[in-house]
């Protein structure tokens, strides 16, 4: 292990060990190395190793015996099957989403207007792109582009399905801001509405399909990884 130099000592010893542990430094069962001698390895205060050995503790990697040591556990990650969970999760909102915003894009291309059309392109130009910063604005920005696709399809029983699961929504916009799942650039949105502007259904259809498929093609292959 390389010594430790950021500033959360504790957080960064956690991982440190951590890693040690599912790479199988130590087998199961075996004993760690004493408080003194994880200090030199990372550099850090007793007070640290021990804060980083109840945490990984809790976590049920380690197990300390009183008068005897510390010792391995498990070298298992048991994070993994929830952030598999999330992934699966996540893809089933994509698809949900998917749904609703296709078969608006659909409506709105039969019952597009010049004022719906430069309504969409109003929003796209004030959501921009994401470049760092205020994370909760742009996805205030993006969320309301969204919203006039469902709102110019003219079906007001989309428009509040939309409002109802806009919390989901939102996870889904949020979810692509990181550095796991692509986030669809300003073309892709565009594209959706020049679709929409043909009158073409099936082109809109087709637009917000693209626009999604990166992104689920993603989480699927996250998922089987």
């Amino acid at each position: 292990m390389q010594p430790l130099t950021k500033t959360n000592l504790a957080d960064t010893a956690i991982e440190a060990i951590r890693g040690e542990i599912f790479s199988k430094r130590w087998a199961v069962g075996e004993k760690l190395p004493n408080e003194a001698t994880l200090c030199d390895m990372l550099s850090v205060s007793r007070g640290t190793i021990r804060e980083a050995v109840r945490v990984l503790a809790s976590q049920g990697l380690l197990e300390t015996r009183q008068g005897s040591g510390t010792y391995v556990l498990s070298t298992t990650d048991t994070a993994l099957p929830l952030t598999m969970a999330r992934r699966a999760g996540l893809r089933d909102l994509f698809e949900a989403r998917c749904a609703l915003d296709v078969e608006a894009a659909r409506l709105a291309a039969v019952r597009q207007t010049p004022a719906t059309l430069a309504t969409l392109r109003t929003l796209l130009e004030q959501r921009g792109n994401f470049e760092g910063g205020d994370k909760a604005a742009f996805i205030k920005r993006d969320l309301a582009f969204h919203q006039a696709v469902i709102a110019a399809s003219g079906n007001r029983a989309m428009v509040e399905i939309y409002d109802f699961f806009s919390a989901s929504i939102t996870e889904t916009i949020e979810a692509t801001l990181g550095a796991d799942i692509p986030e669809p650039d300003m073309q892709a949105h565009a594209d959706i509405i020049e679709a929409i502007a043909t009158g073409d259904p099936e082109q809109a259809d087709a637009a917000v399909r693209r626009f999604m498929a990166p992104v689920i093609n993603t989480l699927d292959r996250m998922i089987l990884s």
